[in-house]
């Protein structure tokens, strides 16, 4: 949509219209959600937690310590990518983290983060910008994938999954036939991902240093054992006995299969929830259980912070966006 021609006053008028569609879209979906699942009642749900004890203090503060933690270390590591390119301090690091969670809430796979997050900054560096997003969310991809296959193989040698083998046989070859079209046509000079040339890729990221990448990841991990801590300790206070290590077995190899599926993220919790049902089945927990648990890990760390960034939403302005 372009906006050049228009009067100064007009273009802020519509540019505080998309800010507020952005916002109240995102309530609405949220809305939407928790009062029109057909797999768990709004008010049952919230008898539930009532019961469990969920709301007494020191539940309800220790899980809000740990969807903090988690945030903080997702904007310490959004910060550290930044940092290489353009100073930032974690202040701004927030802003963007949370602004660009609200605005891309409604989106595929969050795909709208990459151009929210880009909006922060002059178009000069708005490619590298993405690029450092992608290399954070490549990095959190990476460790969801090492405990995954970890889980995965415990969880088979473990437990009689029920697998059927052509379907898995089958899904292989459907992988295999997409790494054998996507290696070839990544040998094509023509290639580019969004709008860069391999080329161009390859030298920006071989320009990032070790120790950029090594935090990184480092980071992703620590993310990664508090939400995943989180999800046990519910477990927990619902009155699962499992150790944990047996948790993480099953929540690891939750995560990963969860991660594997495209979906639009408002209904990321649904998509959890039917893979978490198969899996704590297995091991014994009931499905309403598993399913409040998989409502208040979103609730915790997407939806609250999303509220919370809905506040650097409405006060975003274009003027500054860095050069």
């Amino acid at each position: 949509m372009h906006f050049g021609s228009l009067p100064y006053k007009t273009k802020q008028f519509f540019f505080v219209l998309i800010k507020l569609s952005i916002v109240v879209g995102a309530f609405y979906f949220i809305y939407h959600k928790l009062t029109n699942n057909r797999d768990l009642d709004f008010k049952q749900f919230l008898a539930f937690l009532s019961e469990k004890d969920v709301f007494s203090i020191k539940n309800i503060s220790f899980l809000v310590i740990l969807s903090s933690l988690n945030w903080f270390f997702e904007i310490l590591k959004w910060r550290t990518l930044v940092n290489s390119v353009s100073s930032i301090n974690f202040t701004s690091a927030t802003e963007q983290s949370l602004g660009s969670l609200t605005a891309s809430l409604l989106t595929p796979n969050r795909i709208g983060e990459y151009g929210a997050k880009a909006m922060y900054y002059h178009a000069s560096k708005r490619k590298q910008i993405m690029l450092l997003n992608l290399l954070g969310n490549v990095m959190q991809m990476s460790i969801t994938v090492i405990f995954g296959v970890i889980g995965c193989y415990v969880m088979y040698s473990k437990y009689d999954l029920n697998i059927n083998y052509y379907k898995v046989i089958r899904l292989i070859m459907i992988i295999l036939t997409i790494a054998f079209i996507t290696l070839f046509t990544l040998k094509q000079d023509k290639f580019k991902i969004k709008g860069f040339s391999l080329e161009r890729l390859k030298h920006f990221f071989s320009q990032l240093s070790k120790q950029l990448i090594f935090k990184t990841f480092w980071l992703s991990a620590i993310r990664y054992l508090i939400f995943s801590f989180q999800f046990y300790y519910l477990l927990l206070i619902f009155g699962v006995d499992v150790s944990y290590f047996n948790a993480m077995v099953v929540i690891t190899t939750m995560y990963l299969l969860a991660s594997v599926i495209p979906a639009i993220f408002i209904f990321d919790v649904i998509i959890k929830g039917s893979v978490a049902i198969y899996l704590f089945t297995i091991v014994g927990v009931n499905e309403f259980s598993v399913l409040s648990i998989i409502t208040l890990m979103w609730l915790l760390n997407f939806v609250l912070p999303s509220i919370l960034g809905s506040y650097y939403v409405l006060n975003f302005k274009l003027s500054k966006a860095k050069p």
